[in-house]
C-alpha cells in the first residue's frame, strides 16, 4: 500500500509536530526524571483538540480518521513516550470502548467530557494472574436485585477485586472496567463497565508502579471493595466484554504501533545529529561506512513500520477485518522501536549510555511496546491463527 497524506492529515501533522517541538521536547527529560503527570501539556492538548482526535465531533471529538490519529500520535511520542501512552489509553482504549459500546446516555454522559480533555480516562483489564490471558481474571461485578429468572436486569453490580498495570490509573476521572458477572462462564462472563473513581466508593489507588520508562504515564493499581455500581453504568449486553476488549485492543495495537514508530524516528534523528557533529580521527563519524549503514537501518526499518502502520489504520477506516494487519503493525513497530533505539545509543557510544543525550530514554520507552497491548508472542500466535483460518 502507498499511503500518501492528504493536505489536511499533513497541516494536523506539522501543528502536532510543532506543539511537541515547542512544548513536549524541551520538558520530556523533566517528565522522565520526575515521573509526574504532565497535567499542563495534556490541558494545552485539549485546547488543541488531541484529546478525542478519532472521536466525531457530536461527542467532542475532532473527527479525525485513523490514518491522521496514529500520524499525530506518532508526533506526540516522538517527543515523550510517557505522553504517548497517556493519550492513547486515553483515546484508543477509553474513549473507543464508550464510543463503540456505549448507549447514547452513557455517550453523552462519560466520552464528551473525555474526548474534550476535560477528563481522563483508563482502561481496566490487566490483573496480576490474568495479564495475556484474559479469561482467568478474578475481578468479579455481583448482580444485585431484578429477577434473572424471568430475564429483568439487575439494580446494580457489587464489585470486587483488583486491576493491576492500569496506565492513567491514578489520574482517571472515568475508568472502562473489565469484570465477571458469570465466574462460571469463562470468556462469556465477563462484562464491561463504566466507573467513576470520585463517586463510587469502594475504588481505591493501591499505588503506582516504578517503572523502566514510560515515564509520565502513571501506572497504578486498582483495588475495589464492595463498590457499588448502577446497572446503567454496564456496556452493552453482560458477557460481552470479552469481545469488548479484544476489538478495542485490536484498533489500540494501530496507535502503539505509532508510539513505536515515534520513538524510532526520535532515535533516527538524534542519531542523525550526533553523526553529523562527531568527530573521530578527524571526519565526523558519519562519513564511515559502518555508521551509514546503521543510520540507512534505522531508517528503513522506520519507514517500513510507518507503512504497516498505515495499512491498518486504511483497511479499519475502509471497515475491513484489520486483525492481522494490527497485530503486524504493533509487532514490527515495536520490535523496530527497540532496534532502532539500540543503535542510536551505539552511534553514541559512550555518550548514549549516559543521561546527557535522549537515547537511552528512547530505549527505555521502546521496550515497553512489546509488552502491553499484546506481548509480542501473543501478537505471533494472532498473525499466525489470521493466516492459517
Amino acid at each position: 500500500m502507498d499511503f500518501a497524506p492528504t493536505q489536511e492529515q499533513r497541516q494536523i501533522r506539522e501543528m502536532v509536530a510543532e506543539f511537541v517541538d515547542e512544548e513536549v521536547v524541551p520538558r520530556a527529560a523533566e517528565i522522565d526524571e520526575t515521573d509526574e503527570f504532565p497535567q499542563d501539556l495534556v490541558d494545552q492538548m485539549a485546547e488543541l483538540g488531541l484529546m478525542g482526535m478519532p472521536i466525531p465531533e457530536e461527542h467532542g471529538g475532532a473527527g479525525l480518521d485513523y490514518h491522521a490519529y496514529a500520524m499525530a500520535l506518532e508526533e506526540i511520542a516522538r517527543g515523550s513516550g510517557g505522553l504517548g501512552t497517556v493519550v492513547a489509553a486515553h483515546i484508543s482504549l477509553a474513549c473507543n470502548m464508550i464510543y463503540e459500546f456505549g448507549d447514547e446516555a452513557q455517550k453523552e454522559a462519560y466520552l464528551t467530557p473525555l474526548a474534550e480533555g476535560e477528563e481522563i480516562g483508563a482502561f481496566a483489564l490487566s490483573e496480576a494472574g490474568a495479564g495475556s490471558d484474559v479469561p482467568a481474571m478474578e475481578t468479579t461485578a455481583k448482580p444485585v436485585g431484578g429477577d434473572p429468572h424471568e430475564g429483568g436486569e439487575p439494580d446494580e453490580y457489587v464489585v470486587d477485586g483488583g486491576k493491576l498495570w492500569i496506565s492513567n490509573g491514578s489520574v482517571a476521572d472515568t475508568v472502562v472496567l473489565f469484570a465477571k458477572t458469570d465466574p462460571e462462564a469463562g470468556n462469556k462472563g465477563i462484562s464491561s463497565f463504566v466507573v467513576r473513581p470520585e463517586e463510587d466508593d469502594g475504588f481505591h489507588v493501591e499505588g503506582t508502579e516504578h517503572k523502566l520508562g514510560d515515564k509520565g504515564c502513571p501506572t497504578a493499581e486498582l483495588r475495589f471493595d464492595e463498590m457499588h455500581l448502577p446497572a446503567d453504568r454496564r456496556l452493552g449486553e453482560a458477557g460481552r466484554g470479552f469481545v469488548h476488549a479484544l476489538k478495542t485492543l485490536n484498533g489500540g495495537r494501530i496507535t502503539i504501533a505509532a508510539r513505536g514508530v515515534g520513538i524510532a524516528q526520535a532515535a533516527l534523528d538524534e542519531a542523525l545529529d550526533y553523526a553529523g557533529e562527531r568527530e573521530q580521527f578527524d571526519q565526523p563519524i558519519g562519513d564511515f561506512q559502518a555508521i551509514q549503514h546503521k543510520l540507512a537501518d534505522m531508517d528503513t526499518k522506520t519507514e517500513a513500520a510507518r507503512m504497516l502502520m498505515h495499512k491498518a489504520a486504511d483497511k479499519k477506516i475502509r471497515g475491513e477485518n484489520f486483525v492481522k494487519e494490527a497485530a503486524q503493525a504493533k509487532l514490527y513497530a515495536s520490535e523496530v522501536s527497540r532496534e532502532v533505539a539500540n543503535e542510536g545509543i551505539q552511534i553514541h557510544g559512550g555518550y548514549g549510555y549516559t543521561k546527557d543525550f535522549p537515547v537511552e530514554r528512547f530505549y527505555r520507552d521502546a521496550k515497553l511496546n512489546e509488552i502491553y497491548e499484546g506481548t509480542s508472542e501473543v501478537l505471533r500466535n494472532t498473525i499466525a491463527d489470521q493466516l492459517l483460518d
